[in-house]
């Protein structure tokens, strides 16, 4: 039986050169241009995915080929003579490495096209009748190789023409996410001196998100993201905002613009961010809460999602700048205006972006890379009346919301968050930050007088054990003090007692659109009150994201 002409070949890149020094002759001329161009196209798009081949016009350009080689001479005379061998970018050749059949046949293939060039330049006197013999048998044994990528190729284009015509922007990506909810708290009394019972009703819900991320330069973004949602505040079935869901939102699935922003490079080393409303810290910047901070598939509840100082200012319209925002030391500075009511745009005295309440903020972060991350965080606030006064954006005790009441407060906060990777599957994490606020204003209502001061801080554990159970699941746990006011110069507005909070989650990674997530919340203590009792909260959260 005649054995087919590869296993007599037995070709690896070294061993093609030297076949091909014998292929090259008139023989070329008979291949089919079509053929030629399908190749040569496949050849491209193999070459986008992987290294790239360049041409080369001398051997002495590849480093790992010697003149002791065995297939130095045939290697030469291709690169030299015919210039249809290339090289990759490093400058070597890895004569070695194994090939395939494909592509042995698009390396013959430009071989054949540089033999046509020249017989169209009357060179054709150096092929001989053995290499139109050789090169007969070569095209006769890959024309099936040959015949396959032609197919490919107009399958290919069939598809890159089905999408052209059916996209939805060349610019821009829609991308979703909804949310449905099955949830209840459980407890004796609330802990808001109502004297009222929980709320226990279990509640079915909703959030969904539709974001448009557009870039024109490939390295920014425009995004406008729209939601609707009925999530309850389960303040008003607990009596405290320490209960809060993560994803809670009720606009009565009325749809809304939610979010206006666009971020783009100054510079290699500049990174701008641009919010024009519902601007927050925590998405600009790192927030070192890599398997929490995620609303849809992160921390159940409002506090476990990340630092509290990342809030200061949410809700308002600015700007924020990263300098060096892919090195391992980074620098960002931010500036929010107008707060959770979004007066940045309003004229009216006590508003606007200067006016009324704002954020300034800025964070020294060190993060070579997964293993240790850490970041030193400071933010001076100013909130009023006009714009909503609430310290910590409902994440603490009324106390810490609003120290000396509704009334013109200033503040500085300091933060420290850090996340450490203990291997592939096992993350530490926390946070732990201090407030001290100052009254600008009487406030005879509850005693508070201009210069009063007030002290706050807060902490918080976790640990993920990332692949639980299957890929992508994630097993979170989380214990830590809410926003607690320890020191006040107003009488009766110091928190008594402290309360904790647990939280236990198991994000279940179902398909890669969809997770399931059961969690349990407690809370001791509510409102830092040991005469409150226990409130529970459970849930069980699923995210479809397309």
């Amino acid at each position: 039986m005649k054995k087919p002409f590869w296993n007599v070949l037995k070709l690896s890149p070294v061993a093609l050169a030297a076949t091909l020094l014998a292929t090259n002759s008139a023989f070329a001329a008979e291949v089919n241009q079509e053929i030629s161009q399908d190749v040569t196209s496949v050849s491209q798009l193999s070459q986008q995915s992987g290294d790239t081949m360049d041409q080369v016009t001398s051997v002495s350009q590849f480093s790992d080929v010697q003149p002791t080689d065995w297939a130095f001479q045939a290697l030469q005379s291709l690169v030299e003579r015919y210039g249809c061998i290339a090289g990759y970018p490093n400058g070597t050749y890895r004569g070695n490495r194994p090939m395939t059949r494909y592509e042995f046949a698009a390396g013959l293939n430009a071989c054949l096209d540089r033999v046509n060039e020249l017989i169209a330049t009357a060179t054709a006197e150096l092929v001989t009748k053995e290499d139109l013999a050789t090169l007969q048998r070569l095209q006769e044994e890959f024309s099936a190789e040959l015949a396959t990528l032609r197919g490919r190729v107009d399958t290919l284009e069939a598809r890159t023409a089905e999408l052209e015509a059916n996209q939805f922007s060349t610019t821009t990506k829609l991308v979703g996410e909804a949310i449905f909810n099955l949830a209840g708290a459980f407890g004796e009394e609330k802990a808001d001196d109502s004297g009222e019972d929980v709320d226990e009703n279990f509640t079915f819900s909703d959030r969904v998100r539709l974001s448009f991320n557009s870039s024109f330069t490939g390295s920014d973004q425009l995004q406008i993201r729209l939601q609707a949602g009925n999530v309850p505040n389960l303040n008003d079935a607990t009596g405290t905002n320490m209960a809060r869901l993560s994803f809670d939102n009720d606009t009565d699935n009325s749809v809304e613009i939610d979010k206006i922003n666009y971020a783009f490079n100054l510079s290699d080393s500049v990174r701008i961010k641009v919010d024009a409303n519902n601007g927050e810290f925590w998405e600009n910047i790192n927030n070192f809460s890599p398997d929490f901070a995620s609303s849809g598939k992160g921390s159940i509840s409002r506090y476990g999602r990340f630092s509290p100082i990342y809030r200061q200012g949410s809700g308002g319209a600015g700007a924020t700048l990263t300098f060096n925002p892919k090195g391992s030391f980074s620098a960002s500075v931010g500036y929010l205006a107008g707060g959770s009511d979004n007066v940045a745009s309003s004229p009216e005295e006590g508003a606007g972006l200067f006016d009324g309440n704002y954020a300034a903020l800025a964070q020294v972060a060190y993060q070579p890379g997964e293993t240790f991350n850490i970041g030193l965080t400071y933010a001076r606030t100013y909130q009023n009346s006009v714009g909503g006064v609430n310290q910590f954006a409902s994440t603490g005790s009324d106390f810490a919301s609003q120290p000396f009441g509704e009334t013109a407060t200033s503040a500085n906060h300091y933060g420290v968050q850090t996340n450490v990777k203990l291997g592939d599957r096992l993350s530490l994490g926390g946070w732990f930050g201090y407030t001290d606020a100052k009254a600008e204003s009487d406030n005879p209502d509850v005693g508070a007088d201009d210069g009063d001061n007030a002290n706050s801080y807060y902490w918080m554990a976790n640990v993920a054990f990332r692949d639980f159970g299957s890929q992508g699941s994630v097993l979170g746990l989380q214990f830590g003090q809410p926003p607690k006011v320890s020191d006040n110069d107003v009488s009766g507005r110091e928190d008594p007692d402290t309360s904790y909070h647990l939280e236990a989650l198991y994000r279940y990674q179902l398909t890669n659109n969809v997770a399931i997530t059961p969690g349990f919340l407690m809370i001791l203590n509510p409102e830092h009150n040991d005469n409150n009792d226990t409130v529970y909260v459970g849930t069980v959260r699923t995210t479809f994201t397309f």
